[in-house]
């Protein structure tokens, strides 16, 4: 593997401030707070001029106007043709490379709606050269104390098996640069370990891992189960998009529920509650370490700038964790990592899919999902 590349000595962070379910009640306070913890950082805030009157003297700020906003519930239609000029647009177009391959941010975050933001994404940014598709990617709590590194989660909901090696490829570099682990550990999520199981796509996959990790572009661990993710047998698991997003909201509807769960029990009797004060610092450990929030910000991974999801519904703690997780990225040149493993392992985009230039929809497969 490559030796790690010298981090940004400042970074410039572009950030939807209208979108989500809150909008500047939440993006902009937390991007002040961001601000006061990152003294390297630029934040260029998008948003409309009433939204963004508040930071006008904030230090190290640019502010750009934008005169429409992408609701949660807009069709991906109308965020493409109609909403030209959205905040969430405008603020991924910052990443975009101009002349000279400069560009006014290293990265983008958004709460705005899911599908919207993976459509104006593709068609602004386009694809690397051997990225079929863009992937979402995030990371779950394990066991170990650590985070295992799930993709793809929504973007894709029929995957071919060049499809999940770009993935794991992607996912390697992105662990490598926001986690610091050069050579990461690679796993195909699968119904069983053994190489016999699975569909015909997954059989092929990992095949394809096989011989990426016996030419030194990959570490495959080969097949994992669901409860891997959360053993932390590997760093990365990779998936399609359809089993990734069932997998994350069922994973958080369980987290609730336990969390649910543990309150009711501690609520049933003046004997429980008494048991609450004397464990409540284990309660406070337990509810940190199974916080959701603190794992918020997915890596739209494969497009020619970086761009990261937050949670619609997030507060200004989440928020902060994504801008967190942008920063990092951007710092330790993640883009350029992606770069550097798609072209020692794909190389040829033979099997490109460009980005509509008329602003298409993504077609039946790659169909981003809220």
């Amino acid at each position: 593997m490559s030796s790690r590349p010298e981090p940004l000595k400042q970074v410039r962070l572009a950030v939807d401030c209208m979108g989500g379910d809150h909008g500047p009640s939440v993006t902009l306070p937390a991007c002040q707070a961001f601000l006061e913890r990152h003294t390297d950082a630029h934040l260029v805030l998008v948003g409309t001029r009433q939204a963004l009157e508040t930071a006008r003297t904030w230090p190290r700020t640019t502010l750009v106007e934008a005169t429409e906003v992408v609701t949660m519930d807009d069709p991906v239609e109308v965020a493409l043709r109609k909403k030209r000029d959205s905040s969430m647009r405008v603020a991924i177009s910052q990443v975009k490379p101009g002349e000279g391959g400069l560009r006014a941010a290293d990265a983008c975050v958004s709460a705005g709606n899911t599908g919207a933001l993976m459509a104006v994404a593709r068609y602004v940014l386009k694809t690397l050269d051997g990225i079929d598709r863009p992937a979402i990617a995030t990371v779950m709590p394990n066991r170990q104390g650590a985070y295992t590194t799930v993709l793809d989660l929504g973007a894709n909901v029929d995957c071919s098996a060049e499809h999940l090696l770009q993935f794991a490829l992607m996912g390697s570099a992105l662990v490598a640069a926001v986690e610091g682990r050069e050579d990461p550990s690679v796993g195909l999520l699968n119904i069983g370990e053994e190489a016999i199981k699975g569909s015909e796509t997954i059989k092929a996959a990992a095949e394809l891992m096989r011989q990426a990790g016996a030419a030194g572009r990959l570490r495959f661990h080969g097949n994992v189960e669901g409860n891997d993710i959360f053993k932390g047998t590997t760093d990365i698991v990779v998936c399609d998009g359809f089993v990734g997003n069932v997998l994350l909201k069922t994973s958080e509807g369980l987290a609730s529920m336990m969390g649910e769960f543990i309150r009711q029990e501690f609520s049933r009797s003046w004997t429980a509650k008494l048991a609450a004060v004397v464990a409540m610092p284990v309660l406070r450990r337990f509810k940190q370490r199974v916080d959701h929030r603190r794992y918020n910000g997915a890596a739209l991974l494969g497009l020619r700038g970086l761009v990261f999801k937050s949670h619609g519904s997030a507060d200004a703690f989440a928020f902060e964790n994504a801008l967190d997780r942008a920063y990092d990225a951007a710092r330790n040149r993640l883009l350029e990592r992606v770069e550097h493993r798609i072209a020692r392992s794909v190389g040829s985009p033979s099997h490109h899919e460009p980005a509509s230039a008329s602003g298409e929809a993504p077609s039946q497969g790659q169909t981003a999902v809220a």
